[in-house]
C-alpha cells in the first residue's frame, strides 16, 4: 500500500512539474491548458479534463479539454449557477461527484455519460481564482471504482493545477489589459494627431497638405487611375512617386513623360514605341514608355497639352490596354498603373473642345488636387530649412537664414510654388556674403524680383493669358524690366504659304508662323499646340526664327 501511494504522489508530483513548465513557456493559454490537460489525463489515467472560464457577456465557455469530440468542444458553455460546473463557479466551493447518472443538476452537456458501458462515472470540480476572484472551474471524470477509489488525492492535485491555471490567467489578462491600454493609447494618439501623414521627400505640416497625404495613403494601395491637379511647381510628380511607393508595384518601375515637349509624332513614338524603319532615322526596334513601365507604374505629365489627334489614340489604349507600335501591327498588352497631371483646366477645355469628354471621363477616376504654396504657407518655413540645408550639404557652408528674412519669404506670392521657392532659397544662398541670409539679400526687398510681374494675376493654367489685379493694396502695381532692342527691319519677308494650312509638319510649321508674325506663341496657339511643343518643333526641322 505504502510503495503503490509512494509511486502515486511520484506521479503527482511529475505531473505538477510538468503542468508548471508548459504553463509558463507561452502567453497562449487556450494553447498551454490543453497542453497541460493532456499532461493530467495521460499521467493520472482520467477520461476527461475540462477548464471552463468566464467571459465578458457572464457567460461560461471551454477555454481547453481533452477526450472530447469537436461537437462536444461546441456545446461546452454553461451560464453561473447552471448544472454542476455554474454552481462551483457561482460558490467557489469545488463538488465530487461519485455517479453522475445519479445527479439531478447534471447537466451532460458535453457528453461525458454517453458511451460509458455501464461503468459509473464520477466528477470533480475545482474553482480557478486569480486573487479572491473565480474566473473559471477545473473538472475532471474518471471511473468511480479504480484502485483508490476516495477522491481527496484528486483534490490535492486539482487543488495544485487550478492554482497555477488561475496564475497562468492572471498572467495573460494583465498582459491583455495592458495592451488593451496601449491599443487605447495609440488610438488616442492617433485621433489627437489625425492626419499626420507622411510621405517620403514630400514636406507638408498644414492641414491642406495633410489632406492630400491623407488621400495619397488611400488611393496608393489601389490600380485606379489617378489624375493630379495643380499650378506648376506643387510638386505633382513627387505625389505621382509616391502613389507609386505606396502601391503593391512599388519594386516595379516607375516611368514619366513630359507630354508638353513632345510633338505629336515623337509623343506617339515616345509612349508606343516603334518597329524598325518605321520611319526615317528608326534603324531598330524601340519599346515605348508603356513597354517599359509594365507591372509598374506610368507618369503622364501635362496630360492637358497633348493635341486632339493623339487624345484619340491614348483614349484607345486606356480603354483596351493594349497598342501597337509605331510602324507594327502586333497587339501588344500592358499591366500598367497610369497616373496623369496638369496645370490646365481641363473642364474648361472639354467645354470648348479642345480636350475630349471621353479622354477626361477616362482619366478623371481619382483626382488629387494640390494647392499652390500660398495656400499652405505653414508648409514655407520647413521648407527652407529643407533646402537651406541641402545647399549647405552640397557646398560646404553654415548658412543660415534670420527671422526677418523667413517672414519675407513667408509673406512673398510665389507664383511658381515650390519650384520657385527652392530657387529662390538657393539663388540667395550662392549671392549671399557671410554666413547669415537676411531679408536685404531678397531682390524683392530691392524691387527686383522679375516674378512680381506674376503676382496677383487670374489665369487658368500655366500657359493662358494672364490678367492682373493689381498689387494686393488696392492700387495698380508696376515693374519695369529692361528689354534690349532688336535690329529693326521695315517690312516683312515674302510668304512661302497662302491661307490655307499645308499638309507637311514642316510646312504647317511654318505657315503657322509666318501667319503669326512670326512669334511663336501666336503660332502654337493656331497650331493647338503649346509653346514648348513649338518650340521643340521649330529647333528639330532647323527652321531659323525671322525677326523683323
Amino acid at each position: 500500500m505504502n510503495a503503490v501511494m509512494h509511486m502515486r504522489a511520484q506521479t503527482e508530483l511529475a505531473t505538477i512539474y510538468e503542468i508548471s513548465k508548459i504553463l509558463t513557456s507561452s502567453l497562449d493559454v487556450s494553447k498551454t491548458c490543453r497542453e497541460a490537460l493532456n499532461v493530467l489525463a495521460n499521467n493520472m489515467g482520467y477520461r476527461r479534463c475540462m477548464i471552463i472560464v468566464d467571459t465578458e457577456e457572464g457567460e461560461l465557455h471551454l477555454l481547453a479539454a481533452v477526450g472530447l469530440s469537436p461537437e462536444e468542444y461546441d456545446a461546452g458553455h454553461y451560464r453561473p449557477g447552471e448544472g454542476i460546473i455554474g454552481k462551483v463557479y457561482s460558490n467557489g466551493m469545488p463538488a465530487v461527484v461519485h455517479d453522475l447518472a445519479a445527479e439531478p443538476f447534471f447537466l451532460n452537456r458535453t457528453g461525458a455519460l454517453d458511451h460509458i458501458d455501464g461503468e459509473r462515472i464520477a466528477l470533480a470540480a475545482m474553482p480557478i481564482r486569480v486573487a479572491k476572484e473565480v474566473v473559471g472551474v477545473i473538472t475532471i471524470d474518471r471511473v468511480s471504482e479504480r484502485a483508490g477509489g476516495g477522491f481527496n488525492d484528486d483534490i490535492r492535485l486539482m487543488t495544485m493545477t487550478a492554482s497555477l491555471v488561475g496564475q497562468a490567467l492572471a498572467l495573460q489578462r494583465t498582459v491583455l489589459a495592458e495592451r488593451n491600454q496601449l491599443i487605447s493609447e495609440s488610438r488616442r494618439l492617433r485621433q489627437e494627431l489625425k492626419g499626420r501623414f507622411r510621405l517620403d521627400n514630400v514636406i507638408g505640416v498644414s492641414k491642406r497638405m495633410q489632406d492630400v497625404f491623407a488621400e495619397v495613403h488611400q488611393a496608393g494601395p489601389s490600380r485606379s487611375t489617378v489624375l493630379l491637379r495643380g499650378e506648376s511647381g506643387t510638386g505633382k510628380e513627387v505625389i505621382a512617386r509616391a502613389l507609386h511607393t505606396l502601391s503593391p508595384r512599388k519594386d516595379g518601375p516607375f516611368v514619366k513623360v513630359n507630354c508638353a515637349a513632345l510633338t505629336e509624332s515623337l509623343l506617339e513614338s515616345e509612349l508606343f514605341g516603334h518597329e524598325k524603319g518605321s520611319f526615317t532615322g528608326a534603324v531598330g526596334e524601340r519599346k515605348g514608355r508603356f513597354e517599359m513601365a509594365d507591372k509598374g507604374t506610368l507618369f503622364l505629365d501635362e496630360i492637358g497639352d497633348i493635341s486632339p489627334a493623339f487624345q484619340a489614340k491614348l483614349l484607345r489604349v486606356l480603354q483596351e490596354r493594349e497598342f501597337e507600335r509605331v510602324g507594327g501591327n502586333r497587339s501588344i498588352k500592358v499591366d500598367v498603373r497610369l497616373v496623369f497631371a496638369t496645370n490646365r483646366n481641363l473642364e474648361k477645355m472639354v467645354a470648348a473642345g479642345e480636350f475630349r469628354a471621353d479622354l477626361y471621363y477616362r482619366i478623371n477616376v481619382v483626382s488629387l488636387f494640390l494647392p499652390p504654396l500660398r495656400e499652405r504657407r505653414e508648409d514655407i518655413p520647413p521648407l527652407i530649412a529643407y533646402f537651406l540645408d541641402r545647399y549647405n550639404k552640397d557646398n560646404g557652408r553654415e548658412l543660415r537664414i534670420t527671422q526677418e528674412a523667413l517672414n519675407v519669404l513667408v509673406n512673398c506670392y510665389w507664383p511658381g510654388n515650390v519650384r520657385e521657392l527652392e530657387n529662390c532659397v538657393e539663388r540667395t544662398a550662392t549671392m549671399a556674403r557671410g554666413d547669415t541670409i537676411n531679408e536685404l539679400h531678397f531682390p524683392c526687398q530691392t524691387n527686383r524680383c522679375l516674378t512680381q510681374t506674376l503676382h496677383h494675376v487670374d489665369k487658368d493654367d500655366a500657359v493662358a493669358p494672364v490678367h492682373g489685379h493689381g498689387h494686393g493694396h488696392g492700387g495698380p502695381f508696376e515693374i519695369s524690366v529692361p528689354v534690349p532692342e532688336l535690329p529693326h527691319r521695315t517690312s516683312a519677308p515674302e510668304r512661302l504659304f497662302g491661307e490655307e494650312m499645308p499638309e507637311g509638319e514642316k510646312e504647317r510649321l511654318i505657315w503657322a508662323m509666318e501667319r503669326s508674325g512670326w512669334v511663336q506663341a501666336k503660332a502654337a496657339r493656331l497650331l493647338n499646340i503649346t509653346p514648348r511643343q513649338m518650340g521643340y518643333a521649330l529647333q528639330k526641322f532647323d527652321i531659323e526664327v525671322r525677326r523683323f
